[in-house]
């Protein structure tokens, strides 16, 4: 079974034109203003297209990428002029964005739980992404259990047991500074036991010390894999999208101490940053596989590249 089908296709399209709305507003009053009065694609409104794309937090190094492809379609056919900007610009962020991923939503494995372990930095959203997730497979038919495996912190345990208590579903703590490969054994034998399809585990989320960090989620493999030995199926890094730069920066330094299979980007409603979506799916051969447009249990979006495109040139 397909993790994706446990998401409504009209619900997420209409989440991704609510969350992008901010983006939307500010990339095509930037780009309107850099073709105003213009009918050839000259340089200047080339720089000017660059600097609104990285104004969106797309990264200079993909806005770059585009923009000389841009130029490169200029040199190759001369008729086109700035009313072929948007269908253009479309055409280079779709292709970028599809370029070798394996954006489908994964498989669930027969005959035991569905293994998801979830890390990013405090503050990221990560706790409030596992209460969604949960929600999302809960109302699915799915059953749920959750790990409270960000034991460094009082306030995630706390947040994850109320998430827990919203939805319905079991969670497996051992309360604050508790081992948390403890925690995560205690999670998969608890899922395992009770024939859970799913199994969410939070861990902590400390990037300020690489070695430790690292070693911890090593430990944390271990120990799983010692009940299933296939698990993890899928390392979720959970990054805030109004940080911009910073969600990409996160995503470089994660990806060198843990093998991560899968990116949720939350926050996407509150700023203008969204392009960084499409930054994070240039720069990493990583998929983007959630969007988090909003704060209630079901404002989660399964991540579609051509549905995201599509919304985003929506005017």
């Amino acid at each position: 079974m397909n993790l994706g089908s446990f998401f409504s296709g009209k619900k997420n399209r209409e989440g991704l034109d609510l969350g992008l709305r901010k983006t939307k507003e500010s990339f095509f009053a930037k780009i309107a203003r850099a073709i105003t009065g213009k009918t050839a694609i000259d340089a200047e409104t080339l720089d000017e297209i660059e600097e609104t794309l990285i104004g969106a937090d797309v990264g200079a190094a993909t806005a770059a990428k585009i923009i000389n492809n841009l130029q490169e379609r200029v040199k190759k056919n001369n008729k086109l002029d700035t009313a072929d900007i948007y269908p253009i610009l479309k055409e280079e962020i779709a292709a970028l964005m599809s370029a070798g991923k394996n954006t489908a939503a994964p498989e669930m494995p027969q005959g035991m739980p569905y293994i998801i372990l979830v890390v990013g930095v405090n503050g990221a959203g990560k706790t409030t992404t596992i209460g969604k997730l949960a929600q999302h497979f809960k109302t699915g038919g799915l059953k749920v259990v959750l790990g409270a495996g960000d034991t460094f912190r009082a306030a995630a345990v706390e947040q994850l047991k109320i998430w827990a208590a919203r939805i319905d579903v079991p969670i497996i703590s051992r309360g604050m500074n508790a081992d948390p490969s403890a925690v995560a054994f205690d999670t998969v034998q608890s899922a395992v036991a009770q024939k859970a399809d799913v199994a969410i585990i939070d861990t902590a989320g400390r990037l300020h010390n690489k070695a430790g960090l690292m070693n911890e989620l090593a430990k944390i493999r271990r120990v799983i894999q010692k009940v299933i030995p296939t698990a993890p199926h899928e390392v979720l890094l959970v990054l805030d999208a109004s940080t911009g730069q910073n969600a990409i920066e996160q995503c470089r330094e994660f990806s060198k101490v843990t093998g991560i299979t899968s990116i949720a980007l939350t926050k996407l409603d509150g700023t203008a940053k969204g392009g960084v979506v499409i930054g994070i799916s240039d720069q990493f051969n990583i998929p983007v596989r959630y969007l988090g447009v909003g704060e209630k249990a079901d404002d989660l979006r399964l991540f579609d590249k051509d549905e995201f495109v599509e919304s985003l040139f929506k005017r």
